[in-house]
């Protein structure tokens, strides 16, 4: 929903709307748990190809959201332990994941934190929590992962943002039913997700609830 709204109608009257703001609170919720995969990186190439001179402020400003997100969610996972964390990762996926970080540390938060969609992110955070990876090194390694990706981002703002700005307020109408037949087909995805994932949790239920009893 926040990519569509971000593309939708008058996209440059908008994004210039959120401006610094908007992307701090954007970059919280880019990097939580319920990501928003690329929508920042569309923000922030639409605020650098308007005001180019600005770059370096959408970049800090990107960088300091999507880092307070990142902490948030290494929080919850350091709270709820290896359980919340299998309760919300597929058991394949966790052990790549569980790899990852007891091999390379700092850097399975700086990677995920620099690539781009639709590589996943969350994960790797919440794992860092779980495993107690130290949190001045967490914050360090996935803030310059984050600067890095969105020095990137604003140098495809200034050579392309303009151009971009104009192709989507001339042909936004088509993006804007694509986007939202996308988001028709991620939710009846999510929602057949979170449905199997119940059912195959239902046997251990029943099996504590026996024992209990």
């Amino acid at each position: 929903m926040l990519t569509e709204w971000i593309v939708a109608g008058q996209v440059w009257a908008k994004a210039r709307q959120l401006g610094l703001i908007g992307e701090v609170l954007l970059g919280i919720a880019d990097a939580s748990v319920i990501p928003t995969p690329g929508s920042l990186d569309i923000l922030v190439i639409l605020l650098v190809g308007g005001s180019p001179h600005y770059w370096w402020r959408y970049v800090l400003a990107a960088t300091l959201g999507s880092t307070i997100g990142g902490y948030l969610t290494f929080r919850i996972g350091e709270k709820g332990g290896r359980e919340e964390l299998e309760r919300r990762i597929p058991a394949r996926k966790l052990r790549k994941v569980y790899r990852w970080t007891e091999k390379y540390g700092v850097g399975s938060v700086a990677v995920p934190a620099l690539l781009p969609p639709p590589f996943p992110l969350s994960p790797f955070l919440l794992a860092a929590g779980v495993l107690k990876v130290p949190k001045v090194k967490f914050i360090s390694a996935y803030a310059t992962g984050r600067l890095v990706r969105y020095s990137i981002v604003a140098w495809l703002g200034r050579r392309y943002g303009q151009a971009w700005i104009q192709w989507m307020e001339k042909d936004s109408q088509p993006i804007i039913w694509a986007l939202i037949a996308l988001a028709i087909l991620g939710g009846i995805g999510a929602g057949i997700y979170i449905w199997r994932r119940k059912q195959q949790g239902l046997p251990g239920l029943r099996s504590a609830e026996k024992k209990a009893a």
